[in-house]
């Protein structure tokens, strides 16, 4: 296992160390530019902001030229760059000055820019063309450039004399799947991915000029291009479109609908595909020139010049069938892009495959076949990163505090029993997939089971969501999101609301219901069984108002400058006892986590001590009873410490009663004084040979509020029935949070108590402030001092417990508590100015965090 470790550090710190050289490595200074390259620094205007951008560009001309000659701008795609065109440009560049910048995001211009879509170039191409002085321009766009090439258009639409439309996106529905929300899904999942190859694999920049690397991912992510159609539809400039028949990547439709909607375009087809632009071939510059020319000279039509025919066909309304169904290698990509889109919105993506459906473009058993393929293997996923790293998460902090071996356990077997229902509520409410299959992976459902059930849910929703996409069109998109908005919160209030209400009546209907939601009701009434967290609220601000006054957040913990923090969190048990006086402290022996047989260990300190059974367990580290037993037999006392191992107390059991004793001296005084003291009374309830000892517990009126402690403890209490006269002790420990009865003890308080407590603190050198657990034969032997055993020492948090009597008000326990921080606070800057030393914040969140760790 060790060997194991040391390989795994070695390979994480390889791989970190790789990725930092190839992270400085990419850092360094760029080469420099080409002869033929200019460079701009732009200020781009921008929706919320500008921003300085600085875009590299190629021209044909001189700079005195762009006045005299006329200008053709030439827009790359994506990913791309200017050197897109190093065969088209020089074959334009006679009679044309020819302008081709790397778009921002692209080639040699600025590589980090806050915006990389269409319209963010158009603004920029429009700013370079400012800052060269050009006035009126020519605009050829090829691909992914066509969409900058139309939304300049609609920037200036006085200064842009022609549009030519190469290979050229347009309108969204030809555009992947066909809608804004669905193809920006995929190009999430295609961003998030390239965005993880290229910054967590150490490559040295290799990567960093692919042609899929970031600002290629990032241009279709940020773009949208639902706003192409009305510009084409409103565009007065001649317009050439030029394409592939065989174009794989914009499909042949789309460049067939943009010269339905443009009327005064001329359409031009080669066979073909998408990258004609690098051959430049007579076929393709002649009509280019020959359309530059007649549009330079106003011979080429405009909107106004298009036929009636024509206007009337451009007026009609858009096919929703335009682009036919796939077939071979198109429908293979359309159904991996489903798949795809499923991995970031499983419902999106259903719902695009029955838009897909009513527009042709696909087949329905092909649309719900890829979406159940997606869906199956992330939902699969969700479950294996539950059943690999779940588990042991839920071992550490901060998920073990809330959630117990135990917990798991019963979630199992909920799941065993419920699980087809819950796997399938969770498909139809959005929000609850991911909560529901991780914890499904957590509490090791088998996996047969659980992907079963997932086949059975998915096979039933992704038809059910795709048919009625395929039925409503696109307002299936308004009516889902109305739902997506509303299902998850509306199915918990329902939820909530039977489960409250069902409680309620079955509690009601039965007067073991009935004694539990009084059980409740007390304990939400009585102030003394409120949560810690809630009670202490009011400390809390105390003890800021403290720190103000005192000027330090931690001078408390200088109260106690013999244990560590002043006994903040997490102090020691048996290194506070071992610095009492040993006549005063029960016999202990310290049985370390790493003890070979603990077992061994503590059953030789009791023969050594001629102690007997039963013997205390409790932790060494450890608050409020957690974990502490009263253990009677051998097989007990192994039991106790087999469970979760750290270093544990092994101590003697005294009979009698437990006094907590609270002292309190300041530094230089000659006695100190006792605080407080609470007389801790273990409840019992006595069998009359006839009553259950649940019912004798939910009847007795102290009994009631802990309740809930008492019958976790006694599991069987629904079956015992106490004999007639026999006592039944509810708990061992006096720890009023697991069910001892707390009493103002001050009627014990005699010179000789005090005398002995003051004796026992001053054997303690550098104790001040805290409570002792005591015992002692009799309650007279504690007022004669007489008999009195240390059991533990709690230092400055911990609580004069009197407060907890019945008889005490809120506002007496606030105020207890109030005088108590603030001779918290007065001690331990007394103990400061001598020279103890406080400790830090730092320090006291080290030690909050390797306590709760």
């Amino acid at each position: 296992m060790a060997a194991g470790r040391r390989a795994a550090v070695v390979l994480v710190a390889g791989y970190l160390l790789a990725l930092t050289a190839a992270h400085v490595w990419r850092a360094r200074p760029e080469v420099g530019r080409s002869p033929d390259e200019g460079q701009q620094s732009l200020t781009i205007a921008g929706p919320a902001e500008s921003e300085e951008v600085s875009v590299a560009f190629r021209q044909s001309c001189t700079t005195e030229q762009l006045t005299t000659r006329p200008a053709l701008l030439l827009l790359h795609g994506s990913p791309g760059s200017s050197r897109d065109f190093t065969s088209l440009a020089p074959a334009l560049a006679g009679r044309f000055c020819v302008l081709s910048p790397d778009l921002p995001g692209f080639g040699r211009s600025q590589r980090e820019v806050s915006d990389y879509s269409i319209q963010a170039h158009a603004r920029a191409s429009l700013e370079l063309l400012n800052a060269l002085g050009v006035g009126e321009f020519h605009v050829l766009g090829f691909s992914m450039g066509g969409g900058v090439a139309l939304e300049l258009a609609s920037l200036a639409p006085d200064r842009v004399r022609s549009v030519i439309l190469l290979s050229a996106i347009g309108v969204q529905e030809a555009e992947l799947l066909g809608n804004y929300h669905l193809n920006r899904a995929v190009h999430g999942a295609q961003l998030a991915g390239l965005w993880l190859l290229h910054e967590a694999v150490p490559h040295f920049g290799f990567l960093d000029d692919s042609m899929l690397d970031l600002p290629y991912a990032r241009n279709f992510y940020d773009t949208d291009q639902r706003p192409l159609r009305r510009i084409l539809e409103t565009l007065e400039v001649p317009v050439l479109i030029l394409h592939g028949r065989n174009d794989p990547l914009v499909p042949l439709a789309a460049a067939r609908e943009h010269h339905r909607i443009s009327p005064q375009s001329e359409l031009i087809l080669y066979d073909a595909s998408h990258f004609m632009v690098f051959q430049a071939e007579p076929e393709l510059v002649e009509p280019i020139a020959s359309f530059l020319a007649r549009a330079e000279s106003g011979r080429a039509p405009r909107r106004s010049d298009a036929t009636p025919e024509r206007l009337a066909r451009a007026s009609e309304p858009s096919n929703p069938k335009l682009l036919g169904e796939a077939r071979g290698i198109a429908l293979f990509v359309l159904m991996n892009l489903l798949a795809l889109a499923t991995f970031v919105s499983e419902d999106l993506a259903s719902i695009g495959a029955g838009l897909l459906t009513a527009q042709g473009r696909i087949g329905y058993l092909a649309g719900c076949l890829a979406c159940f393929v997606g869906i199956f293997a992330s939902d699969v996923g969700l479950y294996l990163i539950g059943r690999v790293l779940g588990r042991p998460w839920i071992r550490r902090a901060p998920l073990r505090w809330w959630i117990s071996e135990d917990s798991v356990q019963r979630s199992r077997r909920w799941f065993d029993d419920k699980g087809p229902s819950v796997v399938f509520a969770s498909r139809f409410v959005p929000g609850t997939r991911v909560p529901t299959y991780v914890a499904a992976g957590v509490v090791a459902t088998p996996f047969w089971r659980f992907s079963s059930y997932l086949a059975l849910a998915v096979t039933v929703w992704v038809p059910l969501l795709v048919g009625i996409s395929f039925l409503l069109g696109v307002r299936i998109l308004e009516y889902f999101e109305i739902f997506r908005r509303w299902a998850l919160p509306g199915a918990f209030a329902l939820a909530l609301l039977l489960v409250v209400g069902l409680r309620l009546l079955r509690s009601l209907g039965t007067r073991r219901g009935r004694l539990l939601l009084a059980s409740r009701w007390r304990r939400l009434r009585h102030w003394e069984f409120w949560p810690t967290w809630a009670f202490y609220l009011p400390v809390v601000a105390r003890i800021a108002r403290l720190a103000a006054r005192h000027r330090s957040l931690t001078v408390f913990t200088a109260a106690n400058p013999a244990i560590p923090a002043g006994g903040f969190v997490g102090e020691s048990k048996s290194e506070i006892l071992e610095q009492i006086g040993a006549d005063w402290v029960a016999a202990f022996r310290l049985i370390r986590a790493e003890s070979e047989d603990p077992v061994a260990e503590a059953l030789e300190f009791m023969s050594e001590r001629s102690l007997d059974f039963p013997v205390v367990v409790k932790p060494d580290v450890g608050e409020r009873g957690r974990q502490v037993s009263i253990v009677a037999t051998r097989d007990l006392l192994a039991a106790a410490l087999a469970a979760p191992r750290a270093d544990c107390l092994v101590q003697e059991y005294l009979p009698g009663p437990e006094l907590g004793v609270f002292y309190a001296r300041r530094p230089g005084d000659e006695r100190g004084r006792v605080f407080s003291i609470t007389e801790k009374r273990l409840p019992e309830v006595i069998g009359d040979g006839g009553t259950t000892l649940e019912k004798l517990i939910l009847e007795d009126p102290r009994a009631n509020a802990m309740a809930p402690v008492y019958l976790r403890r006694f599991a069987d209490a629904a079956r015992v029935v106490p004999a007639p006269g026999e006592r039944i002790r509810l708990t061992e420990i006096g720890t009023h949070c697991l069910g001892a009865v707390f009493l103002d003890g001050r009627r014990w308080q005699t010179p000789a108590l005090e005398a002995e407590v003051e004796r026992i603190s001053r054997s303690f050198e550098g104790f001040y402030f805290g409570r002792y657990d005591l015992k002692a034969p009799s309650y007279e032997a504690f007022g004669r001092g007489e008999g009195i055993r240390v059991l533990e020492l709690n230092g400055v948090t911990s609580e004069a417990t009197h407060i907890y009597d019945p008889e005490n008000s809120l506002g007496t326990a606030y105020k207890i508590l109030f005088r108590q921080w603030q001779m918290a606070f007065e001690i331990g800057r007394a103990n400061r100015d001598r020279g103890a030393r406080a400790a830090g914040v730092g320090e006291l969140l080290r030690l909050i965090r390797r306590h709760l760790l």
